[in-house]
């Protein structure tokens, strides 16, 4: 696999512009915050080096409120709000639990 087609998950998570901070985003998968889903599994992600591909989803709680997105890009950095925009596109977080 070639970096070019994936990407840290805090990384990722900071490109996008969920978390302020690179190390907000990987305290949070530390924690054990973030789920993703790949080909139908789900997995609850435990480090910050595990990697997202555009395809992915993922979900994750920001200021109380769940999230969950579809990776559609990976991004070269953190760019504006427009820009971040384009790397996902929000999912149906579906209920709580």
């Amino acid at each position: 696999m070639s970096g070019e087609d994936a990407c840290r998950v805090d990384v990722w998570l900071w490109r996008a512009r969920f978390f302020k901070t690179r190390s907000l985003a990987a305290r949070m998968v530390e924690e054990g915050r973030v789920r993703l889903s790949r080909a139908g599994q789900e997995t609850r992600l435990d480090k910050p080096s595990r990697t997202v591909r555009p395809g992915d989803g993922l979900v994750f709680a920001v200021d109380g409120r769940l999230t969950a997105v579809r990776v559609e890009g990976l991004g070269e950095r953190r760019g504006p709000a427009a820009e971040a925009q384009a790397l996902y596109s929000p999912l149906d977080a579906g209920p709580v639990g």
